[in-house]
C-alpha cells in the first residue's frame, strides 16, 4: 500500500560543544568560585569560634602571679565609675574577684573597667586595683591608651555613697608577664593608692596574648562629696 511518505522533523539542537579549551577554562572558573566560598566560609567560622570562646587572652590584664590573699571584704563604699579625662573614659565599673587558680579575674565586656573587690576600694588605706582590656578582635578597649598617660594626670572614681575620689597619676610601668609584680601592685604600702592595669607591650599572634602588662600608679590627692550615678534604668 502506498501512501505519503512520512517527514521527518528536524532535530532539536543541542548545546554546541565548547571544545577542550573551552571546557577546561569553564572547569577552572568554577574551581576559583569553590575556592573563594571555602575562604569565606572559613573566615566566618574562624571568627564566630573566636567570638563564642570569648578568649580572655586578647588584651587580658590578668597576672601570672598569685595576688596577696585576698580580704574578707573592701572597706569603704564600693566604686561605682571611672573617669579618666586624659584619655575620655567615663564608665561604670563591674566588680572582679578571683579566679580558681587564683589570678585575677578580667572583665567581660572590654569596654567596662573592674575593681578588683578583695583589695581596698578607691580612696581606703592600700593599693586599690581597677583593670581593663587593651583591644578586642572589634579595636580597641576601654584601657587602649593607658599607656600614654603622664604624671600628674588625673583620675576621678565615683563612690557608692556619692563621694568622689581624686588621683594623681605618679608612674606609668610596663613589665613582662613573667615578671609581673603582684606585691608592688596589689599590696599595701601604708598610703592610699589605685593601680590601673592592662596589656601591652608586644602581641604573640599564637597565643592570642600580648607579652606585658600596663601599670599606672596613682595616689590620692583628695576626696569629696558628689551625687551617687543613677542605677542602670533609674533617674
Amino acid at each position: 500500500m502506498s501512501g505519503p511518505s512520512p517527514e521527518w522533523s528536524d532535530p532539536v539542537p543541542g548545546p554546541e560543544w565548547p571544545g577542550p579549551e573551552g571546557a577546561m577554562g569553564r572547569v577552572k572558573r568554577w574551581w576559583v568560585v569553590a575556592a573563594v566560598l571555602i575562604l569565606i566560609a572559613t573566615a566566618v567560622l574562624a571568627l564566630r569560634s573566636y567570638q563564642e570562646s570569648g578568649d580572655p587572652q586578647l588584651g587580658q590584664p590578668s597576672v601570672t602571679d598569685t595576688v596577696p590573699a585576698p580580704s574578707d571584704g573592701a572597706s569603704g563604699p564600693a566604686p561605682v565609675a571611672l573617669r579618666i579625662p586624659a584619655l575620655g573614659v567615663d564608665e561604670t565599673l563591674i566588680t572582679l574577684g578571683l579566679n580558681p587558680d587564683e589570678t585575677v579575674e578580667v572583665p567581660t565586656d572590654f569596654d567596662k573597667p573592674g575593681w578588683y573587690k578583695f583589695g581596698p576600694a578607691p580612696g581606703q588605706l592600700g593599693s586599690a586595683v581597677i583593670l581593663g582590656h587593651v583591644d578586642s578582635y572589634e579595636g580597641p578597649a576601654v584601657f587602649y591608651r593607658l599607656k600614654d598617660l603622664e604624671a600628674g594626670d588625673s583620675i576621678e572614681v565615683s563612690l557608692a555613697d556619692g563621694t568622689i575620689a581624686h588621683f594623681a597619676v605618679t608612674k606609668v610601668e610596663t613589665y613582662p608577664k613573667t615578671e609581673f609584680p603582684a606585691e608592688e601592685v596589689y599590696g599595701s604600702h601604708g598610703d592610699e593608692t589605685l593601680q590601673l592595669v592592662t596589656c601591652g607591650g608586644e602581641y604573640d599572634a599564637d597565643a592570642r596574648s600580648y607579652l606585658s602588662n600596663i601599670v599606672a600608679y596613682t595616689s590620692l590627692v583628695d576626696t569629696d562629696s558628689g551625687e551617687a550615678p543613677a542605677a542602670a534604668g533609674q533617674k
